[in-house]
């Protein structure tokens, strides 16, 4: 898994004991800096081949994102079953995976090495990627990021059993353009975790931080002090350097809407328009200031329209972090 983890990876990716009326009259710090996420679960799939050794497995049929079912009618629930079930292997295996919703058996002949008998095959269990910090409570070192849900393969919500935080630099940007959102490209500095992940929910993924982040905190605002006009955001664009980028909040959805786009805003800043072409996948979760408090984090981007968005109200955050 560590070895998933120093790959380049992007993104468009807690028990809370207090109840949201706590966190309406709390003051948080709005971050901004990107992290690597790593969300387990009980789901195995394929990341990568090695060069030698994957050949074979590639011309067998498997191919990269291929959810691992079961191998010789034993369940696959850990990369730990995958290496027990080629220890029993008699030269040959038979390998049950899931692609695009549909079911495929394949034959696999596994390479007998001085380790054992190997496929060559990097497998993650669970997803991992690249988002951005909304806010941290230094009194309690709880965190919240992304401001929407981590999907699997399936575009179901990740049913994560445990998960990890990892401090992370953007390394290059692919720009957005029209019919083609773009993306921060970012990895991990290294594999000292900063945190844990402990909640993955439609409206953002939480956890606690052993370090936390640096800044001055900031009053959250409710939902009825949000208003269309000027505002904020901040984000990591290159390296770890955490920049706020005007932009214009143009419209706010009546609550009924969809959980994660309870607003819709534009990037005016040229800088970050230069930068990036808008908003791009990693900037899931930069937090949304207006009037001195924290009103929210981006969520989405507009396919036809990259310099548009949407944004989710800090209180949905909260609430569902509750």
């Amino acid at each position: 898994m560590k070895k998933i983890i120093y790959r380049m990876i992007a993104a468009a990716l807690c028990l809370w004991l207090l109840p949201l009326e706590a966190f309406a009259a709390q003051s948080l710090v709005p971050v901004g800096q990107v992290i690597g996420l790593e969300l387990l679960s009980d789901t195995v799939s394929v990341a990568a081949f090695d060069e030698t050794l994957g050949v074979w497995a590639q011309k067998a049929g498997l191919q990269i994102g291929d959810e691992i079912l079961d191998i010789d009618g034993v369940t696959v629930d850990s990369a730990r079953d995958v290496a027990q079930a080629l220890q029993r292997s008699d030269g040959q295996i038979r390998m049950r995976i899931l692609r695009k919703d549909q079911q495929h058996e394949l034959c696999l002949t596994p390479q007998i090495t001085a380790e054992g008998p190997r496929l060559g095959v990097y497998l993650r269990q669970g997803v991992t990627g690249i988002g951005t910090v909304t806010w941290y409570d230094p009194a309690t070192g709880r965190f919240g990021t992304l401001g929407h849900g981590v999907n699997n393969a399936k575009g179901e919500l990740v049913q994560m059993t445990t998960g990890n935080a990892y401090p992370a630099s953007v390394l290059s940007v692919k720009r957005g353009k029209c019919g083609e959102p773009g993306q921060l490209r970012g990895g991990v500095d290294c594999p000292q975790s900063l945190g844990t992940l402990e909640k993955n929910t439609h409206r953002g993924v939480f956890g606690s931080a052993e370090t936390g982040w640096d800044g001055k905190t900031m009053e959250v605002a409710a939902r009825n002090e949000i208003h269309t006009g000027a505002a904020t955001i901040r984000s990591t664009v290159c390296g770890k350097e955490v920049r706020e980028y005007s932009v214009e909040i143009l419209k706010i959805y009546p609550e009924k809407r969809q959980e994660e786009r309870n607003m819709l805003i534009r990037i005016t800043d040229p800088a970050l328009l230069e930068a990036t072409g808008g908003i791009v996948q990693g900037m899931s979760g930069s937090p949304i200031i207006q009037d001195g408090k924290l009103v929210g984090a981006v969520t989405h981007v507009l396919v036809n329209d990259p310099t548009t968005g949407y944004g989710i109200f800090i209180e949905n955050m909260l609430d569902a972090a509750a």
